[in-house]
């Protein structure tokens, strides 16, 4: 498509979206509403660059017919081909999860007890991501280590658009430092793997009681000692897939079910949009990464405070500052990378 017609499909959308969230049967419908309120905001940046577009033209046009003006030009064609870039890139298509709810799960990786410790420093790091950027987080599930670590953590992170942030944490993180147990002063590396999936509605995975086997059991303790006298600890498997999910948190048998099945929904969910995305990506194959847990996504090295993001081959040198979660640059860079590559393909 020429840009002169992207530009006025962008400004025709727009009006078109306006006219509709004004009409009152659709105002009245929330859910309808809702969405057209949306794609509105969706919107709304590609239609002021589609503006400076066509106001940016019109200086151009009077420039080259203007021999007083002509000096102009070439920053203006500067200026014309930007926003014809950042036109294309506002429209490349968003994944329909990112204005999602999600879960993450952290789990120790290589490394025994340091990689337990270090899941719980990742979990740390992202839920203080997380509030800086005005979101919610609720722990689901939590199994400690004797360490004093996580073996694993599974926690929901809610706000609109959580997903379109998180999910770029999906994968292996590798720590370099010396253990607060090493005597030596040796450096050793340890992993954790952090999985995200975007949190599905009860209408968007439903899920057939008779294909779901449930045992119940008594609630264990670091130790493995008996934590109460009742089996309210709850494991779902989902036959067809064969996903477990298993819950122990709360004093209710009935609590720990909603969460295991919250989870397995996110899951389920998760399996479908990745069969979806494999069909649609077997001629793409983005550098970026899949986000899959065996990808070395990043790594946090202590002696020399470095944090290097191997998908985009980005290094910062303030490893204290991101662990208290600022990630936004890395999140930025790699949503831009994203974005570049999908416009290309």
């Amino acid at each position: 498509m020429a840009i002169q017609e992207l530009v006025d499909e962008v400004e025709r959308s727009y009006r078109e979206t306006q006219e509709r969230l004004s009409d009152p049967a659709v105002y009245n419908d929330h859910r309808e509403a809702a969405d057209v309120g949306r794609r509105l905001k969706e919107l709304e940046a590609p239609y002021k660059l589609a503006e400076e577009w066509r106001g940016v033209r019109e200086d151009l046009d009077a420039a080259q017919d203007d021999g007083d003006l002509r000096e102009l030009i070439p920053d203006l064609e500067q200026r014309l081909a930007a926003l014809e870039e950042n036109l294309k890139l506002s429209l490349v298509e968003s994944d329909p999860a990112d204005r999602k709810d999600v879960l993450v799960e952290i789990r120790q990786g290589v490394g025994g007890d340091e990689a337990a410790l270090w899941a719980a420093d990742l979990y740390r790091m992202l839920t203080r991501y997380a509030e800086r950027r005005g979101f919610k987080t609720e722990v689901l599930s939590l199994s400690e280590s004797e360490g004093g670590g996580f073996k694993e953590v599974t926690f929901a992170v809610k706000g609109d658009g959580a997903y379109s942030i998180f999910k770029w944490e999906g994968g292996t993180h590798r720590v370099q430092r010396v253990p607060q147990t090493e005597s030596q002063g040796r450096i050793h590396t340890s992993t954790a793997t952090v999985a995200v999936m975007p949190e599905a509605e009860e209408v968007e995975v439903e899920i057939d009681p008779n294909e779901l086997k449930i045992d119940v059991y008594r609630s264990t303790g670091p130790g493995g000692q008996s934590v109460n006298t009742t089996d309210s600890a709850v494991r779902i498997t989902h036959l067809p897939t064969g996903l477990v999910v298993a819950m122990q948190d709360e004093k209710s048998q009935l609590q720990n079910k909603a969460k295991a099945l919250r989870v397995l929904r996110a899951r389920l969910f998760e399996l479908e949009r990745r069969k979806q995305r494999e069909a649609q990506e077997a001629t793409r194959r983005s550098q970026i990464g899949t986000g899959e847990r065996a990808e070395k996504i990043r790594t946090y090295n202590f002696a020399e405070s470095r944090v290097t993001d191997h998908r985009i081959k980005l290094t910062q040198h303030r490893l204290d500052a991101i662990l208290e979660g600022e990630l936004d640059e890395f999140t930025e860079a790699i949503a831009s990378e994203d974005r570049q590559r999908a416009l290309e393909a």
